[in-house]
């Protein structure tokens, strides 16, 4: 096994950082949740002088984003995401633990995949910094103007920069998680198995 010590020290402080991020996820969407009810609630009551909340779709759609980006590690911490393992349950303990720890490896670097892209796309609508650091970064030039959402006029590098953080968590936990998965498939096992 590879430093199983450290490793289980850093799946301690992995999970604590993928359980807050779900936290956080959890309340933005409860948060969007309400928004809904809310707008859905002055649309039915118009005739009272009430009226939706304005830019409502906007707020649920950059909200989701987040929510979703914010799950994902948590997610993987757990193995949640779905899985088709009627092949993989006829064979012994090892090859699933070596199966498992592919399905890591690949989970992982679709994860640094969509960190890569999230970040090129965050750099493309980010209007702040000098050439230098943007070039330091691989953020390319400024954008000529700041783009953003057309009716709440929010700056679209806002939620772009907010589901990047949980892209790269998601990211890390896949790094740890690969970590771990070797180490099970080292090990002959994986934890719980039969």
């Amino acid at each position: 096994m590879l430093a199983p010590r450290a490793e289980y020290r850093t799946g301690r402080v992995i999970l604590r950082m993928a359980q807050a991020a779900a936290l956080l996820g959890g309340l933005v969407l409860l948060a969007m949740a309400s928004v809904t009810v809310v707008s859905v609630t002055g649309r039915a009551l118009g005739w009272a002088g009430l009226r939706p909340v304005p830019g409502d779709f906007e707020l649920v759609e950059m909200g989701c984003a987040i929510a979703v980006f914010f799950f994902l590690p948590l997610c993987q911490m757990r193995r949640a995401h779905v899985t088709v393992d009627i092949l993989s349950q006829r064979f012994g303990a090892r090859m699933h633990a070596v199966l498992g720890c592919l399905g890591d490896l690949v989970l992982t670097l679709c994860a640094g995949v969509v960190l890569w892209r999230l970040w090129l796309g965050f750099a493309e609508k980010f209007p702040y910094g000098s050439d230098g650091v943007r070039a330091a970064f691989g953020m390319g030039a400024k954008p000529w103007s700041v783009e953003t959402t057309y009716q709440l006029q929010v700056p679209v590098w806002i939620p772009f920069g907010l589901t990047l953080i949980g892209a790269a968590l998601f990211f890390a936990v896949g790094l740890y998680t690969s970590w771990r998965s070797l180490n099970w498939a080292l090990a002959g096992q994986e934890p719980g198995a039969r």
